[in-house]
C-alpha cells in the first residue's frame, strides 16, 4: 500500500475515533459507518485486508493492551465462565453455525460451512472491550466478557485450521484436530510461561524508560512469533504474557509506567480506530465474484447466518450460566447470577476484525471462498450495527446495578489512609537516623506531601463548593493548575528575551509538568 492512502487511513480514522467521543455513539460503531460511507466515495482506494499483517502485527499490541489492563485476579475467580464461552461457546458455534449454513446454501460442504462457523465463532477483543468500557457494564460482566475476548481467538484459529484441513481433504480425522488443538492451547500457555519471568526480570533490570519503553513494543510480537514458531498459539503466549505482567507492574520504576501508559493508550487508540475503519472499507472487496449468491439469494443466506450466530450465543450462554448452578460450591462461589447478566452477555456477541482476517486468509482453492467473505462481512457488520446499537438501551431496560461510585471512593480513602500512616511510620524511622537528617522545612515538606495525598480521597465525598459544585479536591487542582500555568508562561518569556535558552526551558517545563501530573488525577478515558 503507498503511503497517502495509509496516512489519510489513520488520519481519518482517528479524527473520526475523536467526534465519536462528543456523542452517544461508540467509536466502533461510528468508525465502521464511516468506512462503510467511505467505501463508495470516489477514488478511495482498495483496503484489502491482509491476513498476513493483520494476525501478526495488529491483534498481538490488540490483545497486549486489554490483557495488561485486565486484572489476573478477576479472570481467574471467574475462570470457569470465561472458559465457558472462550473455548466452549466457540466450538459449539463452529458446529452449529456451519451445520446452519450448510443446510441453508444449496451446493455449500459441511466442511466448508464449518470453516465459516470457525472463522465467525469468536466475539471481538476489541469490540468487546470497547463497548463494555462506554457503557459502564458490572464488573463482572466485563471481566467476564473480557476474559471471553482474549482467548477465544486461539479457540478459533486452531478450530478454523481444522476446519480447512477437513475442507482441502488433508483432515487427520478427530484425534488429529484433538491433538492440534491441544498443542496450540498447551503450547502457546507454555511459552507464555516460559518468557514471562525473564521479560519481567529484564524490565526491572533496564533504568531507562526509552529502553523499557522499546523492550514493552516488542513484547507482544515477540510472543506470539515465538509461539507460533512451535506451531502453538501465539494469542494465548501474549495473553499469559501481558496479564502477567500487568500484575507486576507495580515493580517497575514509576518512569517506565508513566511512559508505558501514554504509549499503548496512544498505539491502541490508533490501531483500533483503524480496525473499525477498515472492517467497513471491506465492502467493495467481499461483494467481488459472488457470483451464483448475487442479489437476494446472498441476503437471504446473510440473514440465515447472522441469526444463526445471535440464536447459538442464547442456546450456549443460559445453560452454561445455569446448569453448574446445581452444585452448590459454585452458588456459593456465583451468588448473585441472575437471568438479566445472561441475556446482556448473550447479546453482547459482537464480531470484528480478526472474523474478517481469517476469511481473508482462507486458500482460493476452497470452494465458496467468495461467499464465505461476504457471509462473513455481513456478519460483523450485523452484530457491531444491530447488538451495538440496542445493547445500550437492553441495559437501561433490564436496570442492571451500576458501579457504586460512593463505595469505591470510600475503599480508595480507606486504602489510602493506611498506605500513608505506613509512609509516616517510615519517614519517622529514616529521619531517626543521623545520615538521614534533614532541615525542618524540606522535612515538613514531606509530611505535607503526604498529608495532602491521604485528604485528596477523602475530600472528594466531602461537601462541594456552594458557588461553583466543585469539592475541596477540585478547588485545589484547578488552583494548583492556575498558579502552573503563570509559571509556565513566565518561563516562556524569559527564553523569548533570550534571558534563558531553550534546553533550560525545556528543564523547568519538565518540572511543572511532572507537578503538574500529581496535583490532576487523570479522568478515565
Amino acid at each position: 500500500m503507498e503511503v497517502l492512502p495509509l496516512v489519510a487511513l489513520v488520519a481519518g480514522s482517528a479524527v473520526v475515533a475523536g467526534a465519536a467521543r462528543w456523542t452517544r455513539v461508540s467509536a466502533p460503531l461510528l468508525l465502521v459507518a464511516a468506512g462503510l460511507m467511505a467505501s463508495y466515495v470516489p477514488g478511495v482506494p482498495s483496503y484489502a485486508l491482509d491476513p498476513h499483517i493483520v494476525l501478526p502485527l495488529l491483534l498481538p499490541p490488540l490483545l497486549y493492551t486489554a490483557a495488561v489492563d485486565s486484572s489476573y485476579l478477576d479472570l481467574r475467580a471467574n475462570i470457569r465462565p470465561v472458559a465457558m464461552l472462550s473455548v466452549g461457546y466457540v466450538l459449539f458455534a463452529t458446529v452449529a453455525v456451519g451445520y446452519v449454513a450448510y443446510l441453508a446454501v444449496p451446493g455449500l460442504s459441511l466442511p466448508v460451512a464449518l470453516v465459516l462457523g470457525a472463522v465467525i465463532a469468536p466475539p471481538d477483543a476489541v469490540a468487546a472491550t470497547a463497548i463494555a468500557r462506554k457503557l459502564g457494564l458490572p464488573h463482572r460482566i466485563t471481566t467476564i466478557l473480557q476474559g471471553e475476548s482474549l482467548v477465544n481467538d486461539a479457540t478459533a484459529i486452531t478450530a478454523y485450521k481444522v476446519a480447512l484441513a477437513a475442507a482441502v481433504g488433508v483432515s487427520a480425522g478427530w484425534a488429529g484436530g484433538i491433538a492440534e488443538f491441544l498443542l496450540a492451547s498447551v503450547g502457546g500457555v507454555g511459552v507464555g510461561l516460559v518468557l514471562m519471568v525473564p521479560i519481567h526480570h529484564l524490565r526491572k533490570r533496564l533504568r531507562e524508560p526509552l529502553l523499557q519503553n522499546t523492550l514493552s513494543l516488542l513484547i507482544p510480537f515477540v510472543a506470539y512469533a515465538a509461539a507460533e514458531r512451535v506451531h502453538a498459539s501465539g494469542v494465548l503466549a501474549v495473553v499469559v504474557v501481558a496479564l502477567y505482567l500487568g500484575h507486576r507492574n507495580w515493580q517497575v520504576d514509576f518512569a517506565t509506567r508513566l511512559q508505558e501508559e501514554a504509549v499503548w493508550r496512544m498505539i491502541a487508540f490508533i490501531l483500533e480506530s483503524v480496525v473499525f475503519a477498515l472492517i467497513g472499507l471491506q465492502l467493495p472487496v467481499v461483494l467481488k465474484g459472488l457470483g451464483e449468491y448475487e442479489g437476494w439469494h446472498a441476503a437471504t443466506y446473510a440473514l440465515v447466518v447472522f441469526a444463526a450466530v445471535v440464536v447459538a450465543r442464547f442456546v450456549w450462554v443460559f445453560p452454561a450460566t445455569f446448569l453448574p448452578r446445581i452444585s452448590q460450591r459454585i452458588r456459593e462461589r456465583e451468588p448473585d447470577t441472575n437471568w438479566k447478566s445472561p441475556v446482556i452477555v448473550g447479546w453482547a456477541g459482537m464480531r470484528g476484525v480478526v472474523s474478517l482476517a481469517i476469511a481473508f486468509s482462507v486458500p482460493i482453492s476452497v470452494p465458496h471462498r467468495n461467499l464465505i467473505l461476504f457471509l462473513t462481512f455481513t456478519t460483523v457488520i450485523g452484530t457491531l450495527v444491530v447488538q451495538g446499537l440496542t445493547l445500550p438501551p437492553l441495559i437501561r431496560l433490564l436496570r442492571l446495578p451500576q458501579r457504586d461510585a460512593q463505595a469505591e471512593t470510600l475503599a480508595e480513602a480507606q486504602a489510602q489512609s493506611e498506605a500513608s500512616r505506613a509512609a509516616e511510620d517510615r519517614l519517622a524511622e529514616l529521619l531517626a537516623e543521623p545520615e538521614n537528617a534533614l532541615p525542618p522545612p524540606l522535612a515538613e515538606r514531606l509530611r505535607t506531601v503526604m498529608e495532602r495525598r491521604r485528604n485528596a480521597v477523602w475530600e472528594r465525598l466531602g461537601e462541594v463548593n456552594a458557588v461553583t459544585g466543585e469539592s475541596a479536591d477540585e478547588v485545589y487542582r484547578r488552583l494548583a493548575g492556575e498558579m502552573i500555568a503563570s509559571e509556565r508562561e513566565v518561563f516562556v518569556t524569559l527564553r523569548d528575551q533570550r534571558r534563558i535558552d531553550d534546553e533550560m526551558l525545556r528543564s523547568l517545563l519538565r518540572r511543572l509538568d511532572l507537578e503538574e501530573a500529581a496535583a490532576y488525577r487523570e479522568d478515565a478515558a
